[in-house]
């Protein structure tokens, strides 16, 4: 795995963002920068790390290695669902398919847990039992295994704006999507939630909970957009540690941005106010358990160059410059 110092080695050349001109029509997301060239989308992911609806910092790497997990899990999950790739051409670029995004995030959940205002662990505790349309039993503990796996879809929130969680009925009662669509989105999404635990149990981790977001082609048909299984999407626990801790009362050894989410929250913050800034080594820590996700679940090394990645991209994406 790459060493701690080579990765603060990178600190300086984290990908913040691209400015990109005669790539396409520009809009910048929460960690992707979007190029829109008619039918197709260039989307390079940065080493932007977003938590509590907010910009937390920079992580060395961390775009790539989103990429290419997203790449590994799409093909692992295509028999399921479509997903909107067309082409890799850089560690951190994917081309999709142009399509309309559904503005709903199927969360899929097999734990109870979580640290910010939207989970199920936060609402559990201050003693409701019902969750988007979830009745949940009594007793339960933080970071118990779920009686069974559970939908929590939530809204996706426009520019600024914190994703709602809300049941399936409210959902389709608001016309976010129709009856038709939800059950498809349903099925789809515990299809892939299964797929995802199961490849990651036979790796010696536990796919706690993770969200999917679909996008319609021209044509009608919903497919995967975004990423899947990622540690930006998704919380993974180390199986091997995981009774022994939960025993204790103690947070379950995790490789994905719950350990930034614990960190901030160790600080005083949850979202609200002017975000702690966060030192080099919270950074690199972050970094290692991204690419130990990576590295345990798909069993491939992470590899990825060096230094300043901006023109390695520009280079790579000379054929769709306008």
């Amino acid at each position: 795995m790459i060493s701690r110092e080579a990765l603060l080695d990178q600190l300086p050349h984290v990908l913040k963002g691209t400015s990109f001109d005669g790539l396409g029509e520009f809009y910048s997301g929460k960690v992707r920068d979007n190029y829109v060239q008619g039918d197709k989308r260039i989307l390079i992911t940065t080493d932007r790390l977003s938590a509590f609806d907010r910009i937390i910092a920079l992580i060395p790497h961390k775009g790539a290695v989103l990429n290419a997990f997203t790449n590994f899990w799409f093909e692992k999950t295509k028999d399921i669902c479509d997903s909107h790739v067309l082409d890799a051409p850089d560690p951190n670029v994917i081309v999709g398919r142009q399509c309309e995004p559904l503005k709903v995030e199927m969360v899929v959940r097999a734990y109870i847990t979580g640290t910010t205002s939207t989970s199920a662990w936060y609402h559990y505790e201050k003693g409701k039992r019902e969750f988007c349309g979830n009745e949940l039993p009594d007793g339960l503990k933080k970071n118990q295994k779920l009686p069974e796996i559970i939908l929590t879809p939530s809204t996706k929130g426009d520019d600024g704006d914190h994703d709602v969680s809300m049941s399936p009925q409210e959902i389709i009662q608001r016309g976010v999507v129709t009856q038709e669509q939800w059950n498809e989105l349903a099925e789809k999404s515990l299809a892939l939630f299964k797929r995802g635990a199961k490849i990651a149990g036979e790796n010696g981790v536990i796919l706690v909970d993770t969200k999917y977001e679909f996008g319609l082609t021209p044509e009608g048909e919903i497919i995967l957009i975004d990423e899947i299984h990622t540690p930006d999407s998704s919380r993974f626990w180390i199986a091997d540690t995981y009774e022994e801790k939960f025993k204790a009362g103690e947070e379950p050894d995790n490789i994905n941005k719950e350990f930034l989410r614990l960190w901030l929250r160790g600080q005083g913050y949850m979202g609200d106010g002017p975000v702690p800034e966060v030192p080099d080594e919270v950074r690199v820590e972050t970094a290692m358990k991204y690419i130990e996700a990576y590295e345990r679940i798909t069993g491939q090394k992470f590899e990825v160059p060096s230094g300043d990645p901006i023109p390695r991209i520009q280079e790579n994406l000379k054929p769709y410059f306008l």
